[in-house]
């Protein structure tokens, strides 16, 4: 009796060494690092000549048009005429700004004017594609 009591434990525990040690496993995938840091001037392997890559892909971009901005950052306000902004297509709305002149409109789109954020809340965005959804909203608004 003893050895069936002592065989029944030898393989309850074996079995259960197998379990924790792929508990443990798991655990470790989930805890293990996301990235690695690889300052300027040390070996990095890879992962700098990915990030230049990606650098020179990003620079080589061409900027969006006037259209994929409006769409993409300017249409939930303007579309709708939120905190007060400007419809496009109503001219009404857009006459006394567009007699500012284009300099004014630009500067309130790029640096934020009463409820307007600073390029409409698209930090992200260059002054050029800025400066080519305004050129796009005043043409549809004439």
């Amino acid at each position: 009796m003893k050895r069936v009591l002592a065989v029944v434990l030898l393989g309850f525990g074996i079995g259960a060494s197998a379990v924790m040690a792929n508990v443990n496993d798991e655990i470790r995938a989930r805890i293990q690092p996301v990235g690695e840091v690889c300052v300027q001037g040390e070996d990095c392997g890879d992962a700098a000549a990915a990030a230049s890559e990606t650098a020179s892909s990003d620079s080589g971009s061409s900027a969006r048009s006037g259209s994929e901005v409006y769409d993409a950052v300017c249409t939930a306000c303007h579309t709708t005429g939120a905190a007060g902004a400007p419809v496009i297509g109503n001219a009404d709305d857009w006459a006394p700004r567009v007699d500012q002149g284009m300099e004014t409109l630009m500067d309130h789109a790029i640096n934020g004017f009463n409820a307007m954020p600073a390029k409409g809340g698209c930090a992200t965005c260059p002054d050029e594609e800025i400066e080519a959804a305004v050129e796009h909203i005043v043409a549809e608004s004439k």
